[in-house]
């Protein structure tokens, strides 16, 4: 199970989703430069070894691995990277360039330390999650990947890292992600319903105070992460994109297009990490 550090609830599932599946879990913890650009929060992203290797050991982890950047890296930046392929041109790919390619040369590292026979990610990060898998598929790495569900706050939001940037009201803002997300879950009948009924809510965010500031909403096949046309139907992904203030936010959800619309209490009833 890979991770940046600044564990929480959510990376605690993850770590049980492992221990289920594999006879020895192994964390590993590495805040990796090469996916952040020059203007992101490499030097501010929170670290906190301690309490993260407290939390791996309550959750049944055997080991945690946490190199420093010139074992990973011992000649510096690799002049060779990995190429994400066109999966990495929508959404975060887009707005992030450097993010992929960085991601997937550390999963590839890591992968070789580590011959892990079964790897870990949450659903949250759903573009990294099918990118992983797609390489494994393509490169032929002797490795499963098993995607978990997100866990969410009792509201709704998303559990990550970043939250801790919040301050109380950006935390409120920020609330319409999740919201924008269930919305699209319960009209979806079509691609068109699901993004009208999710960029209502964020339009709405975004003239409040503090404002959320869409960077992307996408539609895309779960299957093969490309742009749902107007008449898909089947299994989708749905993910928004904003920041909150200084925050770069994410959150994506899991739905089928060409279902009857349902209450919300139907809805975030049948959500896994409600």
């Amino acid at each position: 199970m890979m991770t940046m550090g600044a564990l929480h609830a959510g990376h605690a599932a993850l770590i049980r989703e492992a221990r289920r599946r594999a006879a020895t879990v192994v964390v590993s913890i590495f805040v990796n430069r090469l996916q952040f650009g020059p203007a992101e929060d490499f030097d501010r992203y929170p670290r906190g070894l301690g309490a993260d290797v407290q939390l791996c050991a309550a959750e049944g982890a055997d080991m945690v691995f946490a190199p420093t950047a010139d074992e990973v890296y011992p000649s510096g930046e690799p002049m060779v990277r990995l190429d994400p392929g066109p999966i990495a041109d929508t959404h975060e790919g887009a707005l992030r360039p450097d993010l992929f390619a960085g991601i997937l040369t550390v999963v590839t590292k890591f992968f070789h330390f580590v011959r892990p026979d079964v790897a870990v990610f949450g659903e949250k990060d759903a573009q990294q999650l099918a990118l992983v898998r797609r390489m494994v598929t393509d490169l032929d790495f002797p490795v499963r990947i098993v995607g978990v569900p997100t866990v969410r706050e009792p509201d709704g939001l998303a559990l990550s890292s970043r939250n801790a940037y919040l301050s109380a009201s950006e935390r409120v803002a920020a609330l319409s992600l999740s919201r924008a997300l269930y919305a699209a879950q319960r009209h979806s009948a079509t691609v068109k319903d699901v993004r009208a009924a999710a960029a209502e809510v964020l339009e709405a965010a975004s003239r409040r105070e503090p404002p959320l500031h869409l960077r992307s909403l996408t539609v895309v096949d779960a299957e093969t992460f490309v742009p749902a046309a107007d008449d898909f139907r089947g299994n989708a992904v749905v993910g928004v994109m904003a920041k909150v203030g200084e925050t770069h936010l994410i959150d994506h959800m899991p739905m089928v297009i060409g279902t009857e619309s349902r209450s919300e209490s139907e809805v975030r009833s049948g959500d896994p990490g409600i």
